[in-house]
């Protein structure tokens, strides 16, 4: 169908609590992947790739972390003069309480986007969510969804039981009709979760948040509509109408949103289990203005990735290093993750540890240790917030956390 006819909406403004340190002083998908790379990247490419010529990128928290990488849409060609690129900020109008200011979740913030989406005019809306890496034929979901005639189309990805538990469970039954959503179950049935990528007949989804809005609003407080995340009320309301379709995504996705999720992503990527780098499809980035990488004589590098500008001496191991690490000689790397420009001086030790841009680990100092187990838990990786200091042989001790900008 004409791609005018549908409005991309990137949903990139949550808080990213669960990311701990790493998100005090940015927006959760402005956090780097593979070193060179962007949450956010992943979600914009997608749309791209699809031929969307009108994407809107919603932020609320940290705004300045992720405005001058977004650059108005300019890296991913958006930077229209009619369409294109639009940063969508909360904002106090003449509206109603409830589609003005703060969202409280992810369904209430498409209700508060009614007016512009209804502006707009587009008849099909493609709403996904950025802190997850993927590739998927988003042009192929639209049309299908389309020819569906139903309200609702959920992405769907298959994971782990364990792993399931932490996303939204769908059930589906054999010609593709979500029969049940249940969200972060204990004990899930299935390993079948939502990957946050939607599309929706735009009037039935604003017919249906107005309809929830006035049965919740009632009880919630202030400006809250009530109507929260969209597996609190919105989907399953479509589910209960037989309005929503599953769709497999067919390829690699993982939700990136906590800190054991985010170094797995990277382990996988290591070993060349993420299948997301399609040369008809690339991940189109804002890259670093960096030299090439240099390693050094009698360094080693193994199994691991760098970036540019990166200054190799030491070993790394098993590690990805965003663009401008230094690795002094005598220093180890080993199952990490380090943002730029964190500097890893002579006989520092960093393993199974994720370091924010600036950070400088002293001489000597230990930071985490290798766990026994083989998939990443939050509570065994160390995380280090930017411009922070680890002192000369001190210590961080498995799961530490280091608040931006001080010393340990």
């Amino acid at each position: 169908m004409p791609r005018r006819q549908v409005l991309g909406l990137v949903q990139a403004g949550g808080a990213g609590g669960r990311m701990d340190v790493l998100t005090r002083e940015r927006a959760k998908p402005a956090l780097p992947f593979g070193g060179v790379h962007r949450l956010i990247d992943f979600t914009l490419s997608g749309l791209v790739h699809a031929g969307l010529d009108d994407v809107w990128v919603s932020v609320e928290y940290q705004v300045a972390s992720i405005d001058q990488y977004l650059s108005g849409g300019r890296p991913w060609d958006l930077d229209s003069s009619r369409g294109g690129f639009r940063r969508m900020v909360p904002q106090t109008g003449s509206g109603p309480a409830t589609e003005d200011k703060f969202a409280h979740g992810n369904g209430d913030l498409l209700l508060r986007m009614a007016r512009d989406l209804e502006s707009h005019g587009a008849p099909t809306l493609l709403v996904s969510s950025a802190d997850h890496v993927f590739s998927a034929d988003l042009a192929a979901v639209i049309d299908g969804h389309v020819a569906s005639g139903l309200a609702a189309t959920v992405v769907t990805a298959d994971v782990s039981k364990r792993e399931a538990s932490n996303n939204v469970t769908v059930t589906s039954d054999a010609d593709g009709l979500v029969t049940a959503v249940a969200e972060k179950p204990v004990r899930p049935s299935t390993g079948t979760v939502a990957t946050e990528i939607f599309v929706y007949s735009t009037e039935v989804l604003l017919e249906t948040l107005r309809s929830l809005r006035a049965e919740l609003s009632g009880d919630a407080v202030g400006d809250d509509s009530g109507i929260g995340d969209f597996s609190e009320h919105l989907l399953p309301r479509l589910v209960e109408q037989r309005q929503v379709r599953a769709v497999p995504l067919g390829g690699y996705w993982r939700d990136l949103g906590r800190p054991g999720a985010y170094l797995q992503g990277h382990r996988e990527l290591i070993a060349g289990k993420v299948d997301v780098f399609h040369p008809d499809r690339p991940v189109i980035s804002k890259w670093p203005d960096r030299t090439a990488a240099r390693v050094r004589a009698g360094a080693v590098v193994e199994n691991s990735l760098l970036s540019p500008g990166c200054h190799v001496a030491g070993e790394v191991v098993d590690s990805v290093l965003g663009p401008g690490v230094v690795v002094e000689a005598g220093a180890r790397v080993e199952d990490s993750v380090l943002f730029d420009d964190v500097h890893v001086l002579r006989g520092a030790r960093v393993s199974t540890s994720v370091v924010d841009e600036r950070s400088r680990i002293g001489r000597g100092a230990t930071v985490g240790a290798m766990p026994s187990s083989r998939v990443a838990k939050d509570d065994d990786i160390v995380l280090i917030g930017m411009d922070s200091t680890v002192g000369s042989r001190a210590g961080i001790r498995p799961g530490g956390r280091l608040e931006p900008g001080t010393t340990a």
